[in-house]
């Protein structure tokens, strides 16, 4: 029974093939885009965290996750670093940074101290750093 089950599927893989809609072409991620996938991620983190799962393993697994939607759902495009895609390497970089500040402001109870730490001393310096003078205009 199971073999014809699975028969029957791929005879309807056609057919969903054939009725699914047209990739359009991806747009680069949005600032609200990636403000959800920063969220999911935290998120994904916390709940990771209090789960009992090591906090290196949480963060690359969210990391990941990050990742692969900007892939997959952008082409890799991120409107506020530009046209240009990014290499999925570059995606995790960015991803794992991103799931471990979305976590520091989720749940910063679930992030082990010294990490903590070093996400609010950036923060903090950022915070700090002298705005970037603008260009001097051509008379």
């Amino acid at each position: 029974m199971r073999s014809s089950t699975t028969r029957f599927g791929l005879l309807l893989l056609p057919l969903a093939l054939a009725l699914a809609p047209m990739a359009a072409v991806a747009a680069p991620a949005s600032e609200a885009d990636m403000s959800l996938y920063t969220r999911i991620g935290a998120l994904n983190v916390c709940i990771a965290r209090a789960a009992g799962i090591e906090f290196d393993k949480a963060v690359a697994v969210a990391g990941e996750t990050i990742a692969q939607v900007i892939q997959g759902q952008h082409d890799g495009a991120i409107a506020q670093v530009g046209a240009k895609s990014l290499t999925i390497e570059e995606l995790r970089k960015g991803a794992i940074n991103s799931a471990v500040l979305g976590a520091v402001e989720v749940c910063p109870d679930e992030v082990p101290a010294d990490v903590r730490k070093k996400v609010e001393e950036v923060l903090k310096s950022r915070s700090t750093a002298p705005a970037a003078s603008p260009a001097p205009t051509k008379k």
